[in-house]
């Protein structure tokens, strides 16, 4: 494996942790807390990962621009904006997120949860689309 097959990883990643929340979401609507709890823990996991590969592929491999069809540029330039910005909202919010349920504080826990968990979707979702219109779509000129 090389740096390049890391954006294939990360999209893998990012597709993980939506199934992972998705989960999740429905064991916690049916009150099976012990299984929300390990597909959140997973989620987090698979994130974390996500995240050091992500780091690891921008330094050695630097940035990916999307440039053709350049009629397509302006919706992937708001898709990757809205992902990006809504990717650094995220790490505290779910770090605050986790911290609450392992402290059992689960009150505040659900508060917070009602804003982390849609938002961690979208990122993990708009993750993949990312990944694929700039690298299955719309291929550019990737080393």
């Amino acid at each position: 494996m090389t740096v390049h097959d890391l954006p294939a990883v990360n999209a893998t990643l990012n597709g993980m942790s939506a199934i992972l929340l998705a989960a999740g979401f429905v064991c916690i609507k049916r009150k099976k807390v012990a299984a929300h709890r390990a597909c959140m823990i997973a989620a987090f996991s698979t994130s974390v990962i996500f995240l050091i590969c992500y780091l690891t592929y921008h330094y050695f491999a630097g940035i990916t621009r999307f440039q053709e069809p350049a009629r397509i540029r302006p919706y992937y330039i708001a898709l990757l904006t809205s992902h990006t910005i809504l990717a650094v909202v995220i790490v505290p919010l779910i770090l605050m997120t986790l911290y609450r349920a392992l402290k059992q504080r689960f009150d505040l826990h659900k508060k917070i949860a009602r804003w982390t968990w849609p938002l961690w979707m979208y990122v993990s979702i708009t993750g993949v689309a990312v990944y694929l219109i700039l690298y299955r779509i719309f291929p550019q000129h990737h080393p």
